[in-house]
């Protein structure tokens, strides 16, 4: 039988032609046991390269393409990436619930703070006399910490909003339009993490003029939102293919949303 939260008087939702069984009030009641899950071990791991990844390689790259109409467009290569982070919470929250997505979103900043403090570490210890790359390695992996604190904070933020956003409209629309709540809650978690990461790290800092400071943040908020919206045919198959294989659809009726918690 589909494990699901308690959900007093909705109908049972429709999962775009996925039939699956509804619990009745009564069974609904009991608690149920822990869980083990196959693959919720391995999106999360997945979550959490990406998002290093997207945040340790690509900043360090200025890249250039030129498009029909708009001519050239210069962007930070990790643009390309960190909203995969921003599909891998989708998943998370669609699959198994808010609480559980939480855990990972935990678990990302963790990684990400003990990435930074290294790199940090790492970069300021004296080079060999006969090793001559110190200057390419800090362009590489030298963020100042206004950068860095201005990344955590604003992934922390955007993410926890993604995933209540997603998670209060699979209620709302009973599971149905699945591309409503990702490309929707990506929308609102990316609007927060561009608002708060550009000006934290920029504004009179000398590196982006502060005139054009929300220019970039707009053209980097609108590739992000474009990236989860290609990626929206990918994201169904996804959770498609985990819900049968997990037998999980998780409402968060009862959820408790505190980001302070890693209680699932």
């Amino acid at each position: 039988m589909l494990r699901r939260a308690a959900v007093p008087k909705l109908q049972p939702a429709d999962f775009s032609g996925i039939n699956r069984p509804m619990h009745d009030e009564a069974s609904l009641a009991v608690p149920r046991p822990a869980t083990a899950y196959r693959y919720y071990d391995l999106v999360m791991a997945a979550f959490v390269a990406v998002y290093l990844c997207s945040n340790l390689i690509g900043p360090a790259k200025a890249a250039q393409v030129t498009l029909p109409l708009l001519g050239p467009v210069t962007f930070g290569a990790g643009v390309l990436f960190f909203p995969i982070s921003y599909i891998f919470g989708d998943i998370l929250t669609e699959v198994y619930g808010y609480a559980r997505a939480r855990r990972v979103i935990w678990a990302g900043f963790a990684a990400m703070a003990f990435a930074s403090a290294m790199a940090w570490i790492v970069v300021q210890l004296p080079p060999a006399p006969e090793w001559q790359n110190q200057a390419a390695y800090e362009v590489a992996f030298g963020s100042t910490w206004r950068i860095v604190l201005a990344s955590l904070v604003a992934f922390f933020c955007g993410e926890f909003v993604n995933s209540f956003v997603l998670a209060k409209m699979k209620i709302v629309t009973r599971g149905r339009w699945l591309w409503t709540r990702t490309i929707g809650s990506t929308i609102v978690g990316e609007g927060v993490d561009s608002a708060l990461f550009y000006p934290l790290a920029f504004y009179d800092s000398g590196l982006i003029p502060n005139e054009i400071l929300w220019q970039v943040m707009l053209s980097q908020f609108v590739v992000k939102v474009m990236v989860e919206v290609v990626f929206t045919p990918v994201t169904y198959r996804v959770v498609r293919t985990l819900k049968r294989a997990e037998n999980e659809d998780y409402y968060d009726v009862q959820t408790n949303f505190t980001p302070f918690s890693l209680k699932a």
